[in-house]
């Protein structure tokens, strides 16, 4: 069935293209010479044009109208390509903690209040947790997730509950300020954090902070396990070893870091 002129698919098409044509164009582009190139009717390609300024993908020079890619695009990449590199100097010390402590291991950043894993290792065996690259999860009832929220200031924390809510996921969930706020402090101060069946009935999981050159948490690794796994017999070999693998990430990563600023 073909798709009409006028369609969501046919609009956001349209503005990709755009996208694309302001990006190989270091002097930008005009609305005609838009509308010409791409064969898009000037009156879509203006208001198409002025939803992307609005947001920030485009700017307008005020003497030439010419568009050029705006700063939101040039944000978005960054973002991107930041969480690549994380991925890519996380990975090997993941796979190694998998080898060690035989659990599936994420690697999760903060987007939008959410926790997104951009880096899973799965352990072997017939256990599977039920995750993938780019899920996105909940801050409040995770462990990767309650450890990106640990060190942020407490506006930041209330600001992302008032915009995500507390969700109860299990009967064990948190769904107060109070209890989050004392075990983020928790989190804080024994380095690592536990979801114990918050997020998912039978499943334990524990958490541990990803640092920057500035002390910032960039991202959270995670093990993903059983009851039976992660168990009070376990619990501290299990924690150590996650901490030492996130502490041995953060040191790669501020090298890394260090490196890209000279």
């Amino acid at each position: 069935m073909p798709v009409s002129d006028s369609s969501p698919a046919t609009a956001v098409e349209r503005a990709l293209n755009i996208l694309e044509a302001a990006a190989h164009r270091r002097d930008g582009l005009t609305n005609s010479e838009i509308s010409r190139k791409l064969g898009i009717p000037k009156s879509s390609a203006s208001y198409i044009l002025r939803t992307l300024e609005r947001r920030g993908y485009l700017r307008r020079e005020a003497e030439t109208g010419r568009y050029r890619l705006g700063l939101k695009i040039l944000s978005l990449g960054g973002d991107a390509q930041a969480n690549l590199d994380i991925a890519d100097v996380a990975l090997p010390s993941m796979r190694a903690l998998v080898e060690k402590i035989h659990m599936t291991v994420h690697l999760a950043v903060l987007d939008q209040g959410e926790a997104v894993y951009i880096e899973k290792v799965e352990a072997p065996g017939f256990f599977k947790v039920n995750t993938w690259v780019g899920r996105r999860m909940f801050l409040h009832s995770t462990s990767v997730g309650k450890c990106l929220l640990a060190w942020l200031p407490k506006q930041e924390v209330e600001a992302l509950v008032k915009q995500q809510g507390l969700k109860k996921r299990t009967p064990k969930t948190i769904t107060t300020m109070t209890r989050l706020f004392a075990d983020l402090e928790h989190t804080k101060n024994e380095g690592y954090a536990v979801d114990d069946e918050e997020n998912s009935l039978g499943a334990r999981c524990l958490g541990a902070p990803v640092f920057d050159a500035t002390g910032n948490v960039v991202a959270a690794l995670g093990a993903s396990g059983t009851l039976t796994q992660v168990d009070e017999a376990s619990m501290p070999r299990l924690t150590e070893a996650l901490k030492e693998t996130a502490r041995r990430i953060s040191r790669q990563m501020q090298r890394s870091g260090a490196a890209g600023a000279t």
